[in-house]
C-alpha cells in the first residue's frame, strides 16, 4: 500500500471515530476531542506493540494471529520480550489488545470492560506516559471514555462501535513513515480541536511555514547530524508544532524536549504528538501549568537553561490577578526589563508576550539559540519594556536577526508578526528580513490568510543563513548600526534609498519644468473655482432657529 493510500486510510479512521461521536450526541461536544485522540492513541499503541514484537521475535512475525502467539507465551518470555522493546513502546498485556476487546464485545457491561482496559494501560505506563502538573499531580494517559455518554443504556453500544472501527485495519505500516507523514496525520487529527478556545494560553495553531523557517534557521542543513545531546524547550508549547520541527531537524534521538503550558488540553495533544514522533522519552518533561507564575523546569532554585528554545506565546492577556506576585526579589533577574502595568480600561490588552520573551532570554544556555514569534510592533517600539529588551539583546550581542512575516500568516489573528532569532554566540552581523510583501492570499473557511510558497520560504531561509543583503528583502547590519537607529529591528529602516538618475538635455529639462508649471497652474485654478462655488452655495443657504 503506497503512502498516500495509507494516509487516506488513517484519515478515514479518524473521520469514522468522529462520526461515531456525532451519532451518540457528542459532535462538537467539549469532550469529543478526548474520545477521538485517546481512541486513536490506543490504536496506535496497540499496533506499535505488534510492530516491535514482530521485529524482535520471528515466531510472532510469522504467526497467523500475533495476538494469540503473544498470549500463549510464558510470563517470563513475555516480560523478556517487553524488556527488549524500546522506550517508545507502551507496556501492554494480552488482555489489553484490541482483538481481545473485540472478542468480548457481546459480554454484559462491555463499556466497563472497555474503560477498565484503558485505565489499566494508563496505570501500567504511568511512569513514562503521564504528563505532570506544576503541582506534581499526574495526568494519566487514558480516561473512562464511556462516561461522556449521558445515557448509560447507550454506553455499551458506543464502546462496541469504537472497537469495531479500531479492528478494521492495522497501523503497522505507518511505523516506517517519516516526519512529514506524522505531521500531516497529527494536524488532521486535531484540526477541529486546536484553536484559541482551548484554554487561557491555548495556542493559535502555528503555521507550518513559521515552524519550518524557525527550524531551518536554528538548525541549518550543514549542522544536521552534528548536533546531539541537546535540550529543546518551549514555555508556551501548545500542541508542539514548533518543537516537533526543531526536534526533527536535530534528530529525535539526539535531543530531549521540555515544555510547559497552562492548558491541560494542549498538554494532552502535545503528549500525543511526542508519541507519534518517537519522543516518548520526553513525556516526563511535559508540564501542565503557568510558566510565568510557576516556572517548573529548574536546576535547584535557578531556572534550567536550554540549548534551543522556540515559542509562539500569547501576545495579549489579562494576568492582573497574579501580576503583583511577579514583582518579587527572585524574579528581578528573570524580568530584567520590567513588568507590564495593568491598563486602566483594557486589562485583556496586557502584553504578556514581553514576560515570555524575558523568561526565554533568562532560560537560554550560554551559546544557546532561540526563535520566538512576537507582534511586529515589538521590533520598533520607541520606549518601555520592548525597547529595553531590544537594548539588552543588542548590548549583550545576543541578536541573530528578525524575519518580519506577511500579514495574516496566522488565519486566527490579524496581528502582524515577526520571528525574533536569538543567538548567545553571535558576535558578527545581524540579519533583518522583511518578508511582508511575500505570499499569496487564500481563503481559509471564513477568514483569509497568507501562504508562502516553498520557494519563498527557501528565499527567506537562504537570505538569513547566508547573511545576505537582498534588495527589498534583507540587510546585514552591525550591532553599532542598530544602536544608532534607536535599536530598531525593522529591516526597512536599513534599506538603501534608491535614487534614479537620468541624463537629459537642457531643452528636455526646460520642457519638463514647463509641464510641472502648467500642472500647478491648473491645480490653482481648480482650487480657486472650488472656493468660489462653495461661497455661492453658502449664500443660498437659509438658517432656521
Amino acid at each position: 500500500m503506497v503512502e498516500i493510500e495509507f494516509q487516506q486510510k488513517t484519515k478515514e479512521l479518524i473521520d469514522s471515530l468522529k462520526s461515531i461521536c456525532a451519532n451518540y450526541g457528542l459532535g462538537n461536544d467539549g469532550n469529543e476531542f478526548k474520545i477521538i485522540t485517546q481512541t486513536f492513541l490506543y490504536k496506535f499503541l496497540n499496533d506499535k506493540f505488534a510492530y516491535e514484537a514482530k521485529k524482535i521475535d520471528q515466531t510472532i512475525a510469522k504467526a497467523e494471529n500475533w495476538e494469540e502467539a503473544l498470549a500463549s507465551m510464558s510470563e517470563d518470555d513475555f516480560d523478556m520480550l517487553q524488556l527488549q522493546m524500546g522506550g517508545n513502546t507502551a507496556r501492554l498485556k494480552p488482555q489489553h489488545f484490541i482483538s481481545h476487546l473485540f472478542s468480548q464485545q457481546n459480554t454484559a457491561d462491555f463499556a466497563k470492560l472497555f474503560d477498565d482496559t484503558l485505565t489499566d494501560i494508563a496505570t501500567s505506563n504511568n511512569d513514562v506516559f503521564a504528563v505532570k502538573t506544576d503541582g506534581g499531580a499526574k495526568i494519566v494517559l487514558f480516561e473512562r471514555l464511556s462516561q461522556y455518554i449521558a445515557d448509560e443504556s447507550k454506553r455499551d453500544d458506543f464502546c462496541r462501535a469504537i472497537i469495531n472501527k479500531l479492528v478494521e485495519f492495522s497501523f503497522e505500516r505507518i511505523f516506517t513513515q517519516k516526519f512529514d507523514f506524522y505531521a500531516t496525520i497529527f494536524e488532521y487529527l486535531i484540526k477541529d480541536y486546536n484553536s484559541n478556545s482551548g484554554g487561557k494560553y491555548a495556542e493559535y495553531f502555528t503555521p507550518h511555514a513559521v515552524a519550518r523557517i524557525m527550524a531551518e534557521i536554528l538548525v541549518p542543513q550543514d549542522q544536521r547530524g552534528k548536533v546531539k545531546n541537546v535540550s529543546c524547550y518551549d514555555p508556551s508549547a501548545g500542541s508542539g508544532t514548533l518543537l516537533m520541527n526543531v526536534a526533527h531537524a536535530i534528530g529525535e534521538n539526539r535531543c530531549s524536549i521540555y515544555t510547559q503550558d497552562i492548558s491541560q488540553k494542549s498538554s494532552n495533544l502535545l503528549r500525543l504528538n511526542l508519541i507519534l514522533n518517537n519522543l516518548v522519552h520526553s513525556i516526563p518533561n511535559v508540564i501542565q501549568g503557568n510558566t510565568i507564575q510557576y516556572p517548573y523546569h529548574k536546576d535547584g532554585k535557578e531556572l534550567k537553561h536550554f540549548d534551543y528554545i522556540v515559542s509562539n506565546p500569547p501576545f495579549k492577556l489579562d494576568f492582573s490577578d497574579f501580576r503583583d506576585d511577579l514583582d518579587s526579589k527572585e524574579n528581578k533577574e528573570r524580568f530584567f526589563a520590567g513588568l507590564p502595568n495593568v491598563p486602566a480600561k483594557n486589562k485583556a490588552g496586557m502584553a504578556i508576550y514581553s514576560l515570555f520573551l524575558q523568561h526565554i532570554i533568562a532560560s537560554l544556555k550560554s551559546g544557546g539559540k532561540a526563535a520566538v514569534v512576537v507582534p511586529t510592533g515589538f521590533i520598533t517600539a520607541h520606549a518601555g519594556i520592548d525597547k529595553k529588551i531590544r537594548e539588552h539583546l543588542v548590548n549583550n550581542k545576543m541578536l541573530a536577526g528578525v524575519v518580519s512575516m506577511p500579514s495574516n500568516i496566522f488565519a486566527t489573528t490579524g496581528t502582524n508578526v515577526s520571528i525574533l532569532f536569538i543567538d548567545d554566540s553571535n558576535d558578527g552581523k545581524v540579519i533583518l528580513v522583511d518578508a511582508s510583501n511575500l505570499g499569496e492570499k487564500v481563503k481559509d473557511g471564513k477568514t483569509q490568510k497568507t501562504v508562502l510558497t516553498a520557494a519563498e520560504e527557501q528565499q527567506i531561509i537562504n537570505a538569513f543563513n547566508n547573511k545576505e543583503t537582498v534588495e527589498d528583502l534583507s540587510v546585514a547590519v552591525s550591532y553599532d548600526e542598530i544602536a544608532a537607529k534607536n535599536y530598531s529591528f525593522s529591516a526597512g529602516q536599513y534599506f538603501d534609498v534608491k535614487i534614479e538618475y537620468t541624463d537629459i538635455t537642457p531643452a528636455q529639462f526646460t520642457e519638463k519644468m514647463k509641464g510641472f508649471t502648467t500642472n500647478l497652474d491648473s491645480l490653482f485654478k481648480q482650487s480657486h473655482q472650488l472656493e468660489a462655488d462653495i461661497k455661492k452655495q453658502l449664500k443660498g443657504l437659509v438658517f432656521n432657529d
